[in-house]
């Protein structure tokens, strides 16, 4: 009988462990963190001199890959949310420039492959928890059309908040979904699934922080963040509690450091760089609940997580709500703390020089992806989807991920590219500010095709040769400030440039 009982126990414990070693050999748990303004020069794991702690982002860069030369796919928010999801610049869509407004039509196309159908493909679950901005068919009282761009004339009175959105994230394939369009953006509510939480029943007032609609009744700016935090520790939660076998991709899209700029009241005084900074500081406490919550419920071994910015930021310190206004002035929070949140990089959110594109970017798989490495490999994130498809064995179609270029073998540590002196992973990146300029990286150039920063800074000196060029050339390897323009002494890199650009143009796609 004891032998029994004794061979039963030991069967039950081999058992255990070979079920624990098919959920760590199996697909893995995928997190995107996609922060929302936050610069280069925030996080002190890229530039010591921040004024700014954030413990949990060097504490990731320490237990993964921190790139150095990583770039957002625009310098503004719309456009590289859809790039992120869909593999494929937004420039390519009808959103040549700008980003879309408060009630806009959906963006993404109804039969465009996404990162969330590609996964659910291969037996994921999908949420989405955050900020969306990427346009929902809301329901309107008449059938009223709505519009494509940002358009401050549209009648946002026809909006009927009582109906289903029809499209959103859930047709683009996340499977639940809770957060808001945009903070500053109306309805001021919180959206689960298809629906507002709650009736949006109050005018904004004007002295709130945003543009002007309904709101739900005791609505606060400041609550926002903390209960998208709380929602995103709940579904790690209730994975764990649901005992699920099937791996989850869940992507927090939070609200900062973005405006509104009103950091929680535990948050105040936190860094030396104002309520910028303090809003900074809690967003990193935002990543460290994530963590936790991975921690805790024993799935950070068989989980990548990544960490990345939509953009540069636009180095606001938090001023006052100027009524009217489309942005706060720039630079503050550089005048007021001297604290640059792009540094060491030229210009800022908006624009074509690397302050506005240039963005941290740290991914993390233990036992998988080499520990505290620094890669100088210039990558972009519109690069996840091809990545992620190669980590999870999906071949992707033709007409999909037509811009995202596979860098998986770089994540998993082997000696490509820039790392190994070898030539880079990718053959290019093309860039693209807010006015719609582009410019385009191949190695250490970076050409743009006409003068000026495409975006809000105002203008800087750049050294001009003898004749006044038409558009800019950099060596960033020798001039990673942008302060020297080549254009008129290397036509030939001009020319190449150009043709390369304009070939990815018309291809309709960058990656072969």
């Amino acid at each position: 009988m004891k032998k029994i009982f004794l061979f039963t126990s030991v069967l039950l414990i081999l058992l255990g462990f070979l079920s624990s070693c098919a959920k760590k050999t199996g697909k893995p748990n995928i997190i995107l963190i996609l922060v929302d303004d936050m610069g280069y020069g925030d996080p002190q794991c890229y530039v010591p001199e921040s004024k700014i702690p954030t413990p949990n982002i060097d504490k990731l860069a320490s237990e993964g890959i921190r790139f150095t030369d990583a770039h957002s796919p625009s310098s503004v928010c719309t456009p590289t949310r859809y790039s992120i999801l869909t593999g494929r610049y937004a420039w390519r869509t009808y959103l040549k420039s700008g980003v879309l407004g408060p009630y806009s039509k959906p963006l993404i196309e109804n039969n465009r492959l996404t990162i969330p159908k590609m996964l659910k493909g291969k037996g994921y679950s999908t949420a989405l928890i955050g900020k969306w901005h990427l346009g929902m068919q809301w329901g309107t009282k008449n059938g009223e059309e709505l519009p494509a761009f940002w358009d401050r004339k549209f009648d946002i009175s026809v909006i009927d908040h009582s109906k289903p959105i029809k499209s959103g994230p859930l047709t683009a394939g996340f499977e639940y979904y809770f957060g808001v369009d945009v903070p500053n953006f109306p309805p001021y509510i919180f959206i689960e699934n298809n629906k507002v939480v709650g009736n949006p029943s109050l005018k904004k007032p004007n002295n709130m922080y945003g543009d002007a609609g309904m709101m739900l009744p005791g609505w606060k700016l400041e609550d926002i963040l903390p209960t998208l935090t709380k929602k995103a520790v709940e579904y790690i939660d209730n994975y764990k509690v649901n005992n699920t076998d099937k791996p989850f991709y869940l992507q927090v899209t939070t609200t900062s450091p973005h405006t509104p700029i009103v950091p929680a009241q535990d948050f105040i005084g936190k860094s030396q760089a104002g309520p910028y900074g303090d809003l900074v500081n809690q967003t990193d406490f935002t990543l460290g609940e994530v963590i936790n919550a991975l921690e805790r419920n024993n799935l950070t071994e068989n989980t990548i997580v990544i960490f990345t910015s939509d953009n540069g930021s636009p180095a606001r310190a938090g001023d006052p709500y100027v009524h009217g206004a489309d942005f706060q002035p720039p630079g503050s929070v550089i005048t007021k703390f001297n604290h640059n949140p792009n540094s060491p990089n030229r210009g800022m959110k908006t624009d074509i020089y690397e302050g506005g594109h240039r963005v941290p970017f740290i991914i993390k798989w233990p036992g998988h992806f080499p520990e505290n490495k620094i890669s100088n490999e210039p990558i972009c994130a519109v690069d996840i989807m091809a990545t992620l498809a190669s980590i999870v064995n999906y071949k992707l179609p033709l007409n999909s991920a037509e811009d995202s270029q596979d860098l998986s073998s770089l994540f998993m540590g082997e000696k490509v590219g820039v790392d190994a002196g070898q030539a880079t992973i990718r053959e290019a990146i093309v860039h693209h500010s807010v006015n719609g300029s582009f410019a385009i990286r191949q190695d250490k150039w970076k050409m743009i095709p006409q003068k000026g920063n495409g975006g809000w800074t105002h203008a800087q000196s750049v050294k001009k040769a003898i004749n006044e060029p038409e558009g800019q050339l950099f060596d960033l390897d020798v001039d990673p400030n942008e302060t020297t323009n080549l254009w008129n002494e290397y036509p030939e890199v001009v020319r190449e440039l150009q043709a390369l650009l304009e070939k990815y143009k018309t291809e309709g796609k960058s990656i072969n």
